[in-house]
């Protein structure tokens, strides 16, 4: 095969970002290639090793694969991205990319390599199942699948409900104490440390690749200082929805329908006319809460290297 596999530079992301626009079947993936190349091969390389390999062919970029170590785990290594243009296709180029990565992602200490999102900064939970040769490509190259996830999608157009009103459900809560506001620079260390002793997991990055930020926002709600939930939007991308959490004290009491819908209206007003609720975990909540309806499915799988 007469393709050179290498590792690639900052200064090669606009041709990254090109390639992906081309090679991202589904239209809306591939309407997305620059906030998603930015997440992976950007901001992701602030706090975990990332790796951005490229195939060329006589000079040109073909095929592109972003891949990272995971941030909790050292032993997981993740491939977020894998890119092939599609007149390069079934040539092997990304059966070769992803052999690449596992041997690279082994020599960081990985002992498994798995086709999923590395929280916070992730394009996509796994594979799309509408993604036929991918899903192919990874039971042929020896991965298994382990879990299924799904996204959600919430109508931004009026009169659906995603938009109602929050106001009496707000005043309500100011009669009980609670506060619902939007989140500033300065609540970032203690809306961190509320997710953390709350939910565990690695939701700081998300946080701060949404406050403050003007294509991305952070609402939450608090009682004499204390936080007891946040919703917020934009980190991966500006379609997208979460995290979002609600102390367990305080469920049932719509803080979390408030702060979800007041993001939501934020991305209504942004001028988008539907928001992406990435990785849900309780779908009835949100479909009751906003109509939201599930959309994108996603196959995860994950595959032993290096002898593991």
């Amino acid at each position: 095969m007469d393709v050179e596999i290498i590792e690639l530079g900052p200064d090669r992301l606009p041709e990254v970002v090109a390639l992906c626009r081309r090679s991202l079947d589904l239209p809306e993936d591939a309407a997305e290639a620059p906030a998603v190349v930015a997440t992976l091969a950007v901001r992701a390389a602030a706090d975990r090793p990332v790796l951005l390999l490229g195939a060329v062919r006589d000079g040109t970029l073909v095929g592109v694969l972003v891949g990272s170590r995971s941030v909790t785990d050292p032993r997981r290594g993740h491939v977020d991205l894998v890119a092939v243009a599609p007149t390069h296709r079934r040539q092997g180029i990304g059966a070769a990319l992803l052999a690449d990565a596992e041997t690279r992602l082994a020599a960081l200490g990985a002992s498994e390599v798995l086709l999923a999102g590395n929280p916070p900064h992730y394009a996509w939970p796994g594979i799309d199942v509408r993604y036929t040769p991918a899903v192919c490509a990874a039971l042929r190259l020896g991965y298994r699948q382990d879990r299924t996830a799904w996204n959600m999608t919430a109508a931004l157009t009026e009169g659906s409900t995603a938009l109602r009103p929050t106001e009496a459900t707000e005043r309500r809560l100011a009669e009980r104490g609670v506060t619902v506001r939007r989140a500033v620079p300065t609540d970032l260390p203690a809306l961190e440390a509320f997710a953390r002793a709350t939910f565990g997991g690695v939701w700081d990055g998300e946080l701060a690749g949404s406050v403050g930020r003007p294509d991305a926002g952070t609402h939450l709600a608090e009682r004499d200082g204390e936080i007891l939930g946040f919703a917020a939007y934009g980190s991966a991308r500006p379609s997208w929805f979460g995290p979002m959490g609600t102390a367990p004290a305080a469920e049932g009491s719509g803080i979390g329908g408030v702060l979800l819908r007041r993001c939501l209206r934020d991305q209504a007003a942004a001028g988008l006319t539907e928001a992406q609720i990435g990785w849900v975990g309780p779908v009835p909540f949100y479909s009751n809460a906003v109509g939201a309806r599930i959309e994108r499915v996603f196959f995860l799988y994950r595959k032993a290297v290096n002898g593991a």
